[in-house]
């Protein structure tokens, strides 16, 4: 073989020592979806036979393997790689050198030696933290990677702090918007099973039997299986990815689903004594620091919560492991306290999963459903030879009904109004700053929706609000004018979002100094209100008339606006005035956007040099800002400001 990389796709047979790893029970075995591995020797030969054998072992495991011959390749593929966490097997001719090369790298989860001389390769990575043993048989490095799965699996499962991260917020609202998603469940199953096989890292075994034995078995039957749903979902939640969300977004709903039902079958005959779960884990230094700055306040786990009522499996399985993977992470000792009475008052569903598993009867497994949240009670170390690098943080489930957690999330809530499942889920993630995402989101789902459908009419005008944001003008004239054009085509001539897309894309060409076509998008605002005003015969009270009246204002400000920049104070007046006016019919007198109106009409007359009138303006916009808006708000600033200079030219 020529020193390069491949890809391989088809591993030797199986002896040697596993460095301190405990043996787990069968149900706790996964197959590695969330790890790449990587296999590094200058003597592979794909030719040989033995070669392929080695293959075949491995691919049992993970279908796509990386393999490398020339080391600095190798070396520069796992420095690249980011978002990835890497497995290695390393020659023992070539460990010596490469190791310490890349054994710093936070990517680089753990390393097992590949070699014909046991003992003198262990002698040298006994102080490696990253190696996990020393073996001669590809059969015994599979064993060892099956155990070690299971710890990874754990340890790439997230969370979120209150007041840290802003997923912990919207991680609620997310859960909404993704539970009424009612998308069309055989449909999706398909393209789950066409995604993965494009991705060319799951047997065709697997999702040929998710193909057609889905509806066989239970969901949570699935999500306990050693197949690759489990990591997958995981990985798709902790990384938040959006194809791989989109793709699973009904086995979410199904998943969360069968908790539920399953919740309620199981509630008349359980316990109402609070009780104790357990889960082992890895986590970074900077989550620990993290939950160590929350304590006493909430956290989330950013995907559905495996537990344990044993706390030796949680422990010896999987916290202890974990704290000996890197410097840089820990093991973690979850003991989170459950009271049965509030989870039925607020509907925080979990279950007992050890009779509908896959491993039947094996584990008392109870399984929560997605972003579950915990109180932070008590951050301890464990004793134990492992010197700060194991910890036990004792959680209590917190209730749906807590009041300090419905007040972060009602006035969002409230924002959100009008838009549901992936529409609404767009919407949190640009308000996450998470806009690519947000992006990549919609473009997915508009690649799916017919060209004349008024849901891509839908996404296309949210695509141009997210643009707009993100200050990349063009796109989101681009995506407000083919909203527009399909709108044209299903709303009626007079709607409220034909003269919001105009004002919005009016907006964006004044952003890019394309001042004749903004005021004509404006105008065209103007007169699609216009239209709905004379419709419904200028009656003030009704809802259509008020959101009319409303757009006209904006068109006519945002025209004033344009006067304004070109010097044509006349018009520029004429236009805040009918504004002002517009504002005065429907608004009441202290409403916050009378400060707006009164200060433009004010920047005109001092333009003009009417100081006396410029400074009444100035000073009536002070006063309704003083009425409704803290002292520091920028507009305040802003008019204070005015006033002072305003002042000083009389």
């Amino acid at each position: 073989m020529d020193n390069k990389e491949s890809t391989v796709n088809t591993i030797r047979k199986t002896t040697a020592t596993v460095r301190s790893t405990s043996v787990l029970p069968r149900y706790i075995r996964r197959v590695i979806k969330n790890f790449l591995l990587v296999w590094l020797d200058a003597n592979l030969d794909e030719s040989k036979q033995d070669f392929k054998n080695s293959l075949t072992n491995l691919q049992q495991l993970v279908v796509s393997i990386r393999t490398f011959t020339d080391a600095e390749q190798c070396i520069r593929f796992i420095k690249d790689t980011k978002e990835e966490k890497i497995v290695l097997i390393i020659s023992g001719s070539l460990g010596q050198t490469v190791i310490p090369n890349i054994c710093a790298c936070s990517q680089l989860d753990s390393i097992y030696v590949f070699c014909s001389n046991q003992s003198v390769h262990e002698q040298w990575t006994k102080d490696v933290l990253k190696v996990k043993g020393v073996h001669t048989s590809i059969e015994s490095i599979c064993n060892a990677l099956q155990v070690e799965s299971a710890r990874c699996d754990r340890d790439l499962a997230s969370i979120s702090c209150h007041g840290i991260d802003s997923l912990f917020m919207y991680a609620h609202l997310l859960k909404e918007a993704l539970l009424e998603i009612n998308d069309n469940d055989t449909k999706h199953i398909k393209e789950l099973s066409d995604y993965c096989r494009l991705q060319d890292n799951i047997s065709n075994d697997e999702l040929d039997k998710i193909a057609t034995d889905y509806y066989r078995f239970t969901p949570i039957w699935w999500y306990t299986a050693p197949y690759f749903i489990y990591s997958m979902l995981n990985r798709g939640l902790r990384l938040f990815d959006i194809n791989i969300i989109v793709k699973m977004g009904f086995f979410i709903r199904h998943l969360h689903q069968d908790i539920e039902q399953l919740y309620r079958e199981q509630r008349s005959t359980a316990t109402t004594t609070p009780f104790e779960v357990y889960r082992g884990q890895g986590l970074s230094l900077k989550d620990l620091n993290k939950m160590k700055r929350s304590k006493g306040g909430l956290m989330a786990f950013n995907n559905f919560l495996s537990t344990s009522r044993n706390r030796n499996i949680a422990l010896s399985g999987f916290a202890r492991p974990a704290a000996l993977v890197s410097a840089k992470s820990v093991g973690i000792l979850f003991a989170m306290t459950i009271d049965p009475t509030l989870c039925k008052s607020s509907a925080t569903p979990y279950a007992d999963v050890r009779k509908v598993g896959f491993y039947h009867g094996q584990e008392e497994e109870i399984l929560f459903s997605i972003y579950t949240i915990f109180r932070i009670d008590e951050i301890e170390r464990i004793d134990s030879e492992h010197r700060n690098r194991l910890w036990q943080v004792k959680l209590t489930l917190v209730s749906n009904d807590d009041a300090p957690l419905n007040k972060l999330t009602a006035h969002t809530r409230e924002e959100l109004i009008g838009t549901r499942g992936w529409s609404r889920v767009g919407n949190i993630l640009i308000r996450m700053e998470q806009s690519t995402k947000a992006e990549q989101l919609f473009q997915l789902i508009l690649a799916n929706i017919s060209t004349t459908d008024e849901d891509q009419a839908n996404y296309n005008y949210q695509l141009g609000c997210m643009y707009t944001v993100m200050k990349t003008y063009s796109k989101a004239i681009s995506s407000y004018e083919q909203a527009l054009k399909i709108y044209e085509t299903k709303l009626p001539a007079a709607h409220p979002l034909l003269a919001t897309c105009c004002n919005n894309i009016g907006t964006d060409y004044k952003s890019i100094g394309e001042y004749s076509k903004a005021l004509s998008f404006y105008q065209r605002a103007v007169d699609i209100n216009k239209e709905a005003l004379a419709s419904n015969h200028l009656s003030w009270t009704t809802s259509s008339t008020m959101t009319s009246c409303s757009l006209l204002a904006t068109s006519y400000n945002n025209i004033g606006g344009l006067y304004y920049m070109s010097g044509n104070y006349a018009q520029a007046l004429l236009f805040y005035k009918r504004a002002l006016t517009m504002k005065e019919n429907t608004l009441p007198p202290n409403h916050p956007s009378f400060a707006t109106c009164y200060n433009n009409i004010g920047l005109v007359f001092d333009s003009m040099g009417k100081y006396s009138k410029a400074l009444s303006f100035y000073q009536q916009a002070l006063d309704v800002d003083r009425k409704n808006l803290p002292a520091t708000r920028e507009l305040i600033v802003e008019v204070k400001r005015n006033i002072k200079l305003v002042k000083k030219k009389m």
